[in-house]
């Protein structure tokens, strides 16, 4: 795929600060989820993307324009939603999105048309017609959302998306944004600092520490452990579930939530796997596969009730954190 972003060396002085040095990056279509500590240079990678900052050094391409040169053009192309309120006091919801349409350069009438439309897919009813600051911080993140892509743009950056939503709005945003991607092909870049979105949605994962790229890497790689390894909630009592895991020759990490991690030689016993009743809707070709049947034998033998079985992954924090604490070493 060819890649919708493209920077090279890119460089960004401010005074005596450098804020981005020396970024290569290139963002694919799909969703890209852009981390970093405060003060990494995220806000600077953005706006530098939009045009809004001249480079210090560097070239790049954004959606086939020119960096920086052919900001207006790329500007028309992304729909970009800010982590701070920007809204004019004394309009209604919809007049501020109405305003939005209007300046990306849809005329009056249709932007009104547009703006309903949109508002109805945010799920927003009556309180469009409300003044914006009577809004709440998640009807506030809902009418910008829907000023980022009332003019059907080809790209969406999304600064802090999810911020000040309850549990069951920012599920319904990211299920928002992924229908985007998935049936009006539009990717995304999200700026947040909630790695669970991340986890949830993105394909791939950008993290920026002091003005550079540290990973650059598709989620699914990130997420494989190194060895097959999966999660076990119980209904009852673990101890002897966890005799029959050694056993079998696994063994355990109980986690949060009751939750235990489990792993092992998964091809320890091979024959007696293949003989296992429980084991007929398992992958037994794969060593996942394999491990799996060994977890279920274990829980028949214990006489205990799986109540879910799925396979393990990296936890994003921990590697958010590895990352960035390498590249303070690095840079000491």
């Amino acid at each position: 795929m060819q890649p919708l972003i493209s920077l090279k060396n890119i460089v960004k002085n401010y005074k005596h600060h450098r804020a981005l040095d020396g970024i290569d990056l290139e963002i694919k279509p799909g969703i890209t989820g852009l981390l970093g500590p405060n003060g990494a240079g995220k806000s600077t990678l953005i706006k530098m993307i939009l045009g809004l900052v001249r480079l210090t050094s560097g070239s790049g391409t954004v959606l086939g324009h020119r960096l920086y040169k052919d900001a207006r053009k790329i500007r028309n192309d992304i729909g970009y939603m800010p982590e701070d309120d920007c809204y004019i006091p004394g309009m209604s919801g919809v007049e501020v999105v109405q305003f939005a349409a209007c300046l990306s350069g849809l005329p009056q009438v249709e932007a009104m048309r547009r703006s309903h439309e949109i508002l109805d897919f945010c799920d927003m009813k009556q309180e469009r017609y409300r003044a914006i600051e009577t809004f709440s911080t998640g009807m506030r993140q809902k009418v910008k959302f829907a000023a980022a892509i009332v003019h059907d743009p080809k790209f969406l950056i999304l600064d802090e998306p999810t911020s000040g939503l309850d549990p069951e709005e920012r599920e319904s945003l990211l299920k928002r944004i992924e229908l985007l991607y998935r049936d009006s092909n539009k990717s995304v870049l999200i700026s947040t600092h909630i790695l669970p979105d991340v986890q949830a949605i993105c394909d791939s994962v950008v993290i920026l520490s002091q003005g550079k790229v540290r990973l650059h890497r598709p989620l699914s790689e990130l997420n494989a452990t190194s060895e097959p390894t999966i999660e076990v909630l119980l209904r009852e009592d673990t101890d002897a579930f966890i005799k029959q895991l050694a056993a079998n020759g696994l063994s355990h990490q109980l986690g949060a939530s009751g939750r235990m991690t489990i792993s092992g030689s998964a091809h320890k016993q091979d024959a007696t796997d293949a003989d296992s009743d429980t084991s007929a809707d398992a992958d037994t070709g794969s060593p996942v596969g394999s491990l799996t049947d060994l977890v279920w034998r274990s829980a028949l033998d214990a006489g205990v009730t799986v109540e879910s079985l799925r396979p393990a992954k990296n936890s994003l924090e921990a590697i958010f954190m590895d990352t960035v604490q390498e590249a303070a070493r690095a840079d000491s």
